[in-house]
């Protein structure tokens, strides 16, 4: 029998010069991957991958866009149970130019968009990341200067 288990994370990214950069972490198997763990308790799924940007990117300053978010699912065995994962991903901008490693990963990089599309392990992850830049790229389409990330 399968157990259910339920993560939310943030595809993060920073505006650097007018160039759009998005955050991986490396996983300690090895898997580049975006901030992202468990529901605890009654979190809502967004307050999930805030509170997960936080404490894996050491990141405080940014904010969650409107009007996306995707989920992958995959099933892995962890001390003989088998586990069902579905993951959430929201989008998130980082208003912090730096971030800061946590005890959980091994490494941490601020890629551009083909850079990151080459790191991303995962064919889930990697999907969402493609309908996320292209969400942002139609936002940025629509929207000017300062507030171009917004709805």
């Amino acid at each position: 029998m399968a157990v259910e288990a339920v993560s939310a994370g943030a595809i993060l990214f920073r505006d650097t010069r007018g160039r759009r950069e998005y955050l991986l972490l490396k996983s300690r198997p090895g898997d580049w991957e975006f901030p992202k763990g468990g529901v605890e308790g009654d979190e809502e799924l967004q307050q999930t991958a805030i509170r997960e940007v936080k404490e894996e990117a050491g990141i405080q300053d940014f904010r969650l866009i409107d009007g996306f978010r995707e989920d992958y699912s995959y099933v892995f065995e962890a001390n003989g149970t088998t586990i069902h994962k579905t993951v959430h991903l929201f989008i998130a901008r980082s208003f912090e130019a730096s971030a800061e490693l946590s005890t959980e990963h091994r490494d941490l990089q601020w890629r551009d968009y083909e850079q990151a599309i080459n790191t991303i392990t995962q064919d889930g992850p990697r999907e969402i990341f493609e309908r996320a830049h292209e969400f942002l790229d139609e936002l940025a389409e629509r929207n000017e200067g300062e507030h171009k990330y917004l709805k």
